[in-house]
C-alpha cells in the first residue's frame, strides 16, 4: 500500500499537522476540551490518525493493511501503544519516521528537487522499526523516552476480517485508561455444583484504591477462555439468535354431556381412555439454540455465583474490570470447570399388581423398572396423577412405546412380550412437586384397581335451583358401578379459584376429610352412557354462606379419585 505524499514527502493528510508540529510547539493538551472531543466519534470516525489519550476502534479487511500515525511533539517523551485484536490474531508494527529537518515554520513555498523528495518518500515507506508482534494477545509498546517524530502503526489480519482497539498516548503515568491488575490476576473457582459455579477474584487497585468507576464483567462459555472483552463481545455479536414464541396450545374437550346443562362433544364417549386421549394437544415450535456465551456485569462485587449451568459439563469463565467512564477494560486470568454429575436415580422396583406412591420434585424426574416374572402378552399400566400434570415415558428394552402428558387417572395397555424389561420415566410439572400412583400388572382382571372416570370430571351446579338452604349439583358417571362420596366444607367469601386449586390433590380420598363434612354416599352406574349422570341436593346448608363441594369416586380396591371441587353459594334471602 503506497501512501500518497504532499511536498515534504508526507502522507497528505498529515501535511497540515506536521506544519505546524515541526514549525512551532504544540500547545499542552486543554483536559476539559479533550474529553468533550474524544466523546464525539465523528472526529475520529475512518480517520488515519490517533488521538493521544483516547481508545479508538478499527475495523480490518482480510489481507488489507491498514496505517494509523501518532505525532509525537518532543524528544524525550515518553509513549505508550496498546493493541487489542478482537475476533482474530493480528500482525502489527510500529515505526518512527522522524520529522524533516528542512521544515520550518518559514518555509519558502519553492518545490523541492525531485530527488530530494525521492529520498524522503523512502524514509516514509520504511522508517525505524521499534515493535513487532504477531497474535490474538492484547499487546503494547512502553517507552519512557522517545524521540519526537511521526509514529506509524501498520497493522494486517490475514485469518479473516477482524475488529480492533488502539490505545496511545504520551502521558501513561496520569492517564491510567486500563484498569489495573492486582498483584493476584487469577479468577478462582470457591465452590462446584451440578447446575452452579462460584467465582472470587481479588479486586483491582483501581477503583479500591484510586476511586475510579470500575465495575465487573463475567463471561461464560464452552469454547475457550477470552484475552479481552471485545473478543468476547464479537463472539456474542456473532452468535445471537431471537427466541421463537410457542404457538398457544388447544383448551380442554368441552364439557361432554347435554343433560342438565353438560355441553356434548362428538363422540367423546365411545373414546378409549388408552393411548388415544385426545384431552390436551399442544403444539410448539422448535426452539432456535441458545447461544453458549453469556455476559454479566455485575457492578463492583468481586464474588459471583453462576447458576443455571448443565451438569457434568466443562465451562470456561473470564472476568474483566471495566472503567465506566472511559469503557476500556482489562482482563483477568480466567479459569475453567466442569461442573458435577447428576446424582444418578435409584430405581424404583415395580410389583406385579401392586400400587406404588411416588413423589417427584419441581422439575425432576423418576425412573420405574417392572420386569414381569412370567411370560405374558399385555401389561396395563395405571398412573394417577395427583396434582399437575406428568410426563410419562415407556420403554421396552430400550424401544420407546409411548410419552405422552397424564392428568388424572389414566390406563395404558402395552404389548407384551417374553422376559421383556419395562423403564418408566416419570418427569414433574415445572409449577411445582408431583405426586402419584403408578400401578403396572400382567393379570388381566375384571376390577380394576383404580376406579373408572368419565372424560369430565367437573360437578354442574344449578343456579336456578339453589335456596337458602340447599344446592343442587350433578356430575357424569361411567357404565361401571362405582361408590360416589359426596363432602361439603364452609368457606370464607374471599376462597377463590387459585386457593382452591392448591387444594386440588385428587389422591387425597374421604379419609382425610372429617366426618361431619359428610353427605352422603351412593353406588351409581347406567349401561347407557348417554344417561351416565347423576344428582343430588344437598341440605342442611346456611343462607348467603359459600361452600367447597367435593365428589370421591371409589374403586374396587379401596383407591379413590376425587372429582374437580365447586364452589357453591346459598342465597342470602329467600
Amino acid at each position: 500500500m503506497r501512501l500518497c505524499l504532499g511536498p515534504q514527502g508526507w502522507p497528505l493528510g498529515l501535511a497540515l499537522v506536521l506544519g505546524v508540529v515541526v514549525g512551532q510547539k504544540l500547545p499542552t493538551r486543554d483536559e476539559g476540551l479533550f474529553q468533550m472531543q474524544i466523546r464525539d466519534k465523528t472526529l475520529f470516525h475512518d480517520s488515519s490518525v490517533i488521538p493521544d489519550g483516547a481508545e479508538i476502534s478499527g475495523y480490518l479487511f482480510r489481507d488489507t493493511p491498514k496505517r494509523y500515525y501518532f505525532v509525537v511533539e518532543e524528544d524525550n517523551t515518553p509513549l505508550s501503544v496498546t493493541v487489542t485484536p478482537c475476533d482474530a490474531p493480528l500482525e502489527w508494527k510500529l515505526t518512527l519516521q522522524e520529522l524533516p529537518d528542512e521544515a520550518s515554520g518559514e518555509g519558502s513555498g519553492e518545490p523541492e528537487p525531485l530527488d530530494q523528495q525521492k529520498q524522503q518518500q523512502v524514509t516514509v515507506d520504511e522508517g525505524t522499526e521499534l515493535f513487532s508482534y504477531k497474535g490474538n494477545d492484547v499487546e503494547s509498546y512502553v517507552a519512557t523516552s522517545s524521540p519526537s517524530g511521526l509514529y506509524q502503526l501498520e497493522m494486517l489480519s490475514t485469518e479473516k476480517d477482524s475488529n480492533f482497539k488502539v490505545y496511545a498516548t504520551t502521558t501513561p503515568e496520569s492517564d491510567q485508561p486500563y484498569p489495573e491488575l492486582p498483584y493476584d490476576p487469577r479468577v478462582d473457582v470457591t465452590a462446584l455444583g451440578r447446575t452452579t459455579v462460584t467465582l472470587a477474584w481479588k479486586p483491582t487497585p483501581t477503583g479500591v484504591l484510586m476511586g475510579q468507576p470500575v465495575q465487573y464483567c463475567v463471561v461464560i462459555n464452552k469454547e475457550h477462555n477470552f484475552k479481552s472483552l471485545c473478543a468476547a463481545e464479537a463472539k456474542i455479536s456473532a452468535d445471537d439468535a431471537f427466541m421463537a414464541v410457542p404457538k398457544p396450545g388447544r383448551d380442554f374437550s368441552p364439557f361432554d354431556f347435554a343433560h342438565f346443562g353438560f355441553v356434548r362433544s362428538d363422540n367423546d364417549f365411545n373414546k378409549d381412555r388408552g393411548l388415544t386421549s385426545n384431552k390436551i394437544s399442544r403444539s410448539y415450535t422448535a426452539k432456535p439454540k441458545a447461544s453458549d456465551i453469556q455476559k454479566v456485569c455485575i457492578g463492583n462485587k468481586n464474588i459471583f455465583t453462576v447458576s443455571d449451568l448443565k451438569p457434568d459439563t466443562q465451562y470456561y469463565f473470564d472476568v474483566f474490570a471495566v472503567n465506566s467512564a472511559t469503557n476500556t477494560s482489562t482482563a483477568y486470568v480466567g479459569t475453567f470447570a466442569r461442573t458435577k454429575e447428576e446424582a444418578r436415580q435409584k430405581t424404583v422396583e415395580l410389583k406385579d399388581g401392586k400400587v406404588s406412591d411416588v413423589f417427584i420434585k419441581r422439575k425432576g424426574s423418576k425412573f420405574l423398572r417392572f420386569a414381569p416374572v412370567s411370560s405374558h402378552q399385555r401389561v396395563t399400566l395405571f398412573v394417577h396423577a395427583c396434582l399437575d400434570s406428568v410426563q410419562v415415558q415407556v420403554r421396552r428394552d430400550g424401544k420407546l412405546l409411548l410419552s405422552q402428558n397424564v392428568e388424572g387417572v389414566r390406563q395404558f395397555q402395552l404389548r407384551g412380550k417374553p422376559k421383556a424389561k419395562y423403564l418408566i420415566r416419570l418427569r414433574g410439572s415445572r409449577k411445582g412437586a408431583s405426586t402419584l400412583k403408578v400401578l403396572a400388572t400382567t393379570k388381566p382382571s375384571s376390577k380394576q384397581p383404580f376406579p373408572s372416570l368419565p372424560e369430565d370430571t367437573r360437578i354442574k351446579a344449578f343456579d336456578k335451583l339453589r335456596t337458602c338452604s340447599t344446592a343442587t349439583v350433578a356430575w357424569l358417571g361411567t357404565q361401571d358401578r362405582n361408590k360416589f362420596c359426596v363432602y361439603k366444607k364452609e368457606v370464607s367469601e374471599s376462597y377463590g379459584e387459585e386457593q382452591r386449586r392448591r387444594e386440588q390433590n385428587q389422591c387425597a380420598g374421604p379419609e382425610t376429610r372429617r366426618k361431619s363434612e359428610k353427605v352422603l354416599c351412593k353406588y351409581f352406574h347406567s349401561p347407557n352412557l348417554q344417561k351416565a349422570v347423576t344428582t343430588e341436593t344437598i341440605t342442611g346448608l346456611e343462607p348467603g354462606k359459600t361452600y367447597l363441594l367435593d365428589v370421591y369416586v371409589v374403586g374396587h380396591s379401596g383407591h379413590s379419585v376425587k372429582y374437580q371441587s365447586k364452589l357453591v353459594k346459598t342465597r342470602k334471602y329467600c
